[in-house]
Order: structure tokens, then C-alpha cells, then sequence
């Protein structure tokens, strides 16, 4: 077991290393940040750009290569550079992460675990009321662009509210409540939390829930599942002990993948909801020509596959045997 993980961990960080340098030169060759500066009022002069450029190591004249080899020495360091008005990459970043595993980490798990429960009933009570309504609502729930729900929710939330403040609708939280994380402040900031984390729970119920139906029916006609109900075990305990555990095993890698790389921002959700997380964080950074911010990005999405890839074995071992023989 111990040499299994250790050959993949090998393997994963291989990729990290590949998947962050390849961000990096994808950003830098596409990417312009000089448009950043050209064009304001009044004007720059090129040489003052160029300077400012070479200060935060993304002036295009500069050969990628070099540039590159300045980021990852930064990074080896734990410096991530400088966005592309000066500030500090690392700074901003953590920031980000911080919103967004506030939103995320809570609407994951939730809708993960309902996905998984809702598909299991519905295989165990196929074509009954529960399993076509379920299913009915996955499929129409799957067919809608995410904004779309995003909007319907508060469209939903500001009729309800009717000219009150209870539901939330905009934003992580109030003004008067920024740096404050008493009880008051949690309140309020698991009102502004409400709408988008169950924007995010909908969409992974529906997903999951899918896949976990059609796996489960694979398992309940199995030999195995007979002959544990022919040994006298109750039907209720031999579908949660054997049936489920055995019908999660092909869903847990799509579960811990989505999961974890969700940490990545959710990037509708966020924008539809206000929310200043990492999926905000990317889209700003392309459109501000940010190279340094892109490439964060981009090792902290590797870094999550490596971490998805590892809790994704880990899980798969512990509720697979075959796999601890290796």
C-alpha cells in the first residue's frame, strides 16, 4: 500500500510540475500586459512601462523563458511575484482561497453526500414515485447553465424578501460586519452564504445522484448481494454494508475529483453572487492581462489534482481490498 501511494504521489507531482509550467507559458505567450498601461491619460512613456514591466517580471519583450525561469525560482521560494497594479500575488491569493473555501467546502460536501443517498434510494425504489421524480429533477436541473439557476434563486429570494434584507443576495457580507467574525457577523455571513452554496448543493445533488443510481442497479442483481441476504443478514444492512460500498467504488474518484477542484472557484456562482473567490480571481486576471495571477492559478489547480489524486487512491484502497495488496 505504502509503495502504491508512493509511485503515484512520484507521478502526480511530475504532472503538477508539467501542468503549472505549461500554464505558465500558455500565459505568457497569450497574454499582453502591456495593454495594461498603454492608452491612459496621460499617457505613459514607453520606457516608464517597460521599467514597471520588468519590475514584476511580465514585460513581453523579455524572452518567456527567462521570465519563466524568474517565476519558478520565486515559487521554489514561495514567492508567487506581483499582480499586475503591484500588489502582492501571494497576498490577493490567499484571500481568494479563503472566500472561496468558505463557499465551497460546506455546499460540497452536503451536496455530495445527498447525491450519493438520493441516487442510492432511487436505484433501491427504481420506477417508483421517488425514482422518477428524482430523476426528472436531475435531468432538468443538468440541462440549465448554472447562472440560469443562479439567477432563479435570487430572482426567487428578492419576491420572498419582499423589501426585507432576510435573505441575502449580493456579496459575502455587510459592510458594518467586514473583519468581524462574532455571532452577529456569522449570522450575517451565513445569510449572504445561503443562495450560492445552494446553487452549488442543486447542481451536485443532480450530478451525482446520477451516477450513483446507475451504479447501484449494477450492484443490486449481483451474486454477492444474494448470497448475503441468503446468510441471514437484514436487506436494509446488506445494501448500506455490501451493496453501497460496493456501488460508491466507480463514483468515488468523480466525487473527490469535483469536490476538491471546485476549491478552484465556482466561477458563475461566484460572479452571479458577488462572492471574490478564486473563480473571480481567474477571470479578472485574464482580463487585466495579469500573467503572474493566471499561473498562480494554474499551480493551485495542479496542486489540487495531485491532492484529488492522492485522497482519491486513499479512498479507493480503503474501500477496496485488492487495492492494499499491491
Amino acid at each position: 500500500m505504502g509503495r502504491y501511494l508512493l509511485r503515484r504521489l512520484v507521478n502526480y507531482l511530475v504532472l503538477v510540475v508539467v501542468a503549472a509550467s505549461l500554464t505558465y507559458f500558455l500565459a505568457g505567450l497569450s497574454l499582453n500586459p502591456r495593454l495594461k498601461f498603454e492608452g491612459r491619460n496621460p499617457p505613459l512613456s514607453q520606457a516608464s512601462i517597460a521599467r514597471t514591466l520588468d519590475d514584476y517580471n511580465m514585460n513581453p519583450d523579455t524572452p518567456v523563458v527567462v521570465r519563466f525561469g524568474h517565476w519558478a525560482d520565486g515559487v521554489v521560494h514561495g514567492d508567487l511575484g506581483r499582480t499586475i497594479e503591484g500588489d502582492d500575488v501571494s497576498a490577493d491569493f490567499g484571500r481568494r482561497v479563503g472566500v472561496s473555501a468558505r463557499l465551497l467546502l460546506l455546499a460540497t460536501l452536503v451536496g455530495s453526500v445527498l447525491g450519493v443517498a438520493v441516487g442510492a434510494f432511487g436505484a433501491i425504489r427504481q420506477y417508483k414515485l421517488f425514482d422518477r421524480f428524482s430523476t426528472l429533477a436531475s435531468f432538468f436541473v443538468l440541462a440549465m447553465p448554472v447562472f440560469v439557476i443562479a439567477v432563479a434563486l435570487k430572482i426567487t429570494a428578492t419576491a420572498i424578501n419582499d423589501g426585507s434584507q432576510t435573505l441575502k443576495v449580493l456579496g459575502e457580507y455587510d459592510p458594518q460586519y467586514a473583519g468581524q467574525w462574532g455571532f452577529d457577523a456569522l449570522v450575517n455571513r451565513a445569510q449572504h452564504m445561503l443562495l450560492p452554496a445552494l446553487t452549488l448543493i442543486i447542481l451536485q445533488v443532480a450530478l451525482y445522484s446520477r451516477y450513483q443510481r446507475s451504479t447501484m442497479l449494477d450492484v443490486l442483481g449481483s451474486d454477492f448481494l444474494r448470497t448475503a441476504r441468503a446468510k441471514g443478514l437484514r436487506r436494509r444492512k446488506a445494501l448500506v454494508k455490501h451493496g453501497l460500498r460496493t456501488a460508491i467504488l466507480p463514483v468515488v474518484p468523480l466525487l473527490v475529483y469535483n469536490i476538491v477542484l471546485l476549491f478552484t472557484g465556482a466561477t458563475f456562482t461566484e460572479k452571479t453572487f458577488g462572492w471574490h473567490g478564486m473563480g473571480e480571481l481567474l477571470v479578472d486576471s485574464i482580463t487585466k492581462q495579469d500573467v503572474n495571477s493566471v499561473a498562480t492559478v494554474g499551480l493551485f489547480t495542479a496542486v489540487l489534482v495531485l491532492i484529488a489524486g492522492l485522497l482519491s487512491d486513499v479512498l479507493y484502497a480503503a474501500l477496496d481490498p485488492r487495492v492494499r495488496i499491491r
